[in-house]
């Protein structure tokens, strides 16, 4: 009997050493557990008809708020990009991260996007106020709220 707890105790001791439970790198709020991690690509087709659907994505980052790292845009196939913003605010990116690829983990939304919010985007991002002042329309996107996040190494 003491030989099969043994045996069993063993057994789980190395199966928790070898398992890997995060990825490595700089992280932010939760983290992120390993795991089933989806392209930004394939982010709406995984997603159905659904508006939300709780996820892990792994994407390069093309944008950071220049303001105070409050939000993030990841590259998409169709150059749209997708807006990443951080649960309860509870977490910043640094802002010199583009380029850098990402895990989150979080929530993707289907959202429309009032132009009030776009604008105030836009001055976040420093754009100029010619470029803010084109913003006349609201406009359909995928988003993304991250309740951990880790930049890849």
């Amino acid at each position: 009997m003491r030989k099969l707890i043994f045996s069993l105790g063993f057994c789980l001791l190395t199966i928790a050493a070898f398992s890997q439970t995060d990825y490595k790198g700089q992280q932010f709020g939760e983290g992120v557990k390993t795991g089933n991690v989806n392209a930004v690509a394939n982010i709406e087709s995984k997603m159905g008809d659904n508006k939300t659907a709780e996820m892990k994505v792994e994407g390069k980052v093309v944008e950071v708020c220049k303001k105070k790292g409050c939000f993030m845009v990841l590259e998409t196939a169709n150059g749209q990009g997708m807006r990443v913003t951080f649960k309860d605010y509870a977490f910043f990116m640094p802002k010199d991260i583009v380029g850098k690829t990402v895990v989150l983990d979080g929530i993707a939304k289907k959202q429309t996007i009032s132009v009030e919010k776009l604008k105030h985007y836009a001055e976040d991002a420093h754009k100029s106020k010619e470029e803010i002042a084109k913003i006349t329309k609201s406009k359909n996107e995928l988003a993304f709220e991250a309740k951990g996040v880790v930049i890849l190494d």
